[in-house]
């Protein structure tokens, strides 16, 4: 293979199109349909890239229109895993299926838990150790964090044992080391817990205001090979853009870098796609690469779900996935004959319904290279068929 064959794969986190048959399972009401509420909400978005590739022809979005000549391939995606979350979604597009749902708290961590998370860190105690809203919880115990200066433990409906504490107060590094230590401790005993989640802040005007540049994901290493570890074990790029690396433990990544907003993930995923990021700054130490001719570049863009959905925000929502739109206008005519340009989602996060969490939806998929035969893909069983196209666009 002479030329560089690329997969670039865009998740727009939570963008989900509908209620999957077992959301009631989860939790959820056949109402949410996180793309068609927000276009509702918002009398239609303007979207005119992800129309022409066929986003449209998918089902009914407000102001989306259906396109007679779309320039992608285009279908719906049903999750084979048990579960909504971010981990289960991108671990199962790159190729794994997880057959058993990760644990979820309803009532708070196990006393034997936060025992021994107390002693191993030193921290004193925590404050919270209760599901809740991440931006609700900081604003409620700040005051009683700074005179104790206890970390907020927290969790959520989905697997994450979450914390938060003021960085002007106590270090950022000892917010990670505490989080390395809960992930050891979490792994230890077993608890099936899919992400620590470092949720530093700062009191701004008076207000406790997260910083999302220095969040930090702490999941469990994925239990088998994925999509990624083929192409990084046969010497080629992996490149993690946002929170991809996190995601998949560093597990088949070659090359990553953070964002602190899906303007700077989409910034830098235009340059990844003009061969313009800095990889030597990104590049793991002790990785090899001996061979050029196939790479994946993997965006991971947040604020939908984080700043938006989880916020019950339709209204952020819909200019977010507006502003994604702008940059494929830049992206889409640099994607050539051997570059596979694919955009979908990992779960819902409807806005519009009832609740804060994540909710269990179809997802909608689009495919497109420079001369692709524009197709109706329909509804597809396995976000892992995501995995295959890859796979067979890079090696056969």
């Amino acid at each position: 293979m002479d030329k560089k064959r690329r997969a670039i794969i865009i998740v727009i986190d939570s963008m989900g199109i509908g209620a999957m048959p077992d959301c009631r399972e989860f939790g959820d009401t056949e109402k949410c349909n996180t793309l068609r509420n927000v276009c509702a909400f918002n009398k239609g978005l303007n979207l005119p890239n992800l129309e022409k590739l066929g986003l449209g022809n998918i089902q009914d979005f407000e102001g989306v229109n259906k396109v007679s000549n779309p320039i992608g391939q285009y279908g719906t995606l049903q999750e084979k895993s048990k579960g909504k979350d971010t981990t289960t979604g991108h671990w199962e597009i790159a190729g794994l299926v997880s057959e058993k749902p990760f644990s979820t708290f309803p009532e708070g961590f196990p006393k034997e838990l936060i025992d021994k998370f107390i002693e191993e860190t030193g921290c004193g105690g925590v404050l919270a150790n209760i599901p809740a809203s991440g931006t609700a919880i900081i604003e409620k115990l700040n005051e009683e964090h700074h005179k104790t200066k206890f970390p907020i433990v927290y969790t959520s409906a989905d697997s994450v044992f979450q914390i938060a504490l003021d960085t002007d107060m106590i270090p950022l590094e000892t917010l990670y080391e505490w989080c390395r230590i809960a992930r050891h401790l979490l792994d230890e005993g077993n608890y099936n817990t899919a992400r620590v989640i470092a949720r530093p802040y700062k009191v701004i005007d008076g207000k406790p205001t997260r910083i999302s540049k220095d969040r930090r994901d702490y999941s469990m290493a994925p239990p088998k090979k994925t999509v990624l570890d083929k192409v990084k074990d046969s010497g080629s790029k992996v490149i993690g853009i946002g929170k991809i690396e996190d995601i998949f433990s560093k597990a088949g990544i070659t090359h990553a870098i953070h964002t602190g907003s899906n303007k700077e993930g989409l910034d830098l995923t235009l340059q990844a796609v003009k061969d313009e990021l800095p990889l030597e700054k990104m590049i793991y130490p002790g990785t090899n690469i001996t061979d050029e001719t196939r790479e994946i570049i993997f965006t991971n863009l947040v604020d939908t779900d984080m700043l938006y959905g989880h916020r019950n925000n339709p209204e952020g929502y819909g200019k977010a996935i507006e502003e994604i739109d702008t940059y494929l206008e830049k992206i889409l005519p640099l994607i050539g004959n051997d570059d596979l340009l694919i955009i979908t989602a990992d779960h819902g996060c409807d806005p519009t319904v009832e609740g804060t969490d994540h909710t269990r939806e179809f997802v909608p998929v689009l495919y497109y290279s420079k001369g692709i035969e524009p197709k109706d893909l329909g509804l597809t069983l396995g976000f892992d068929s995501i995995a295959d196209r890859i796979d067979k666009w890079l090696y056969n």
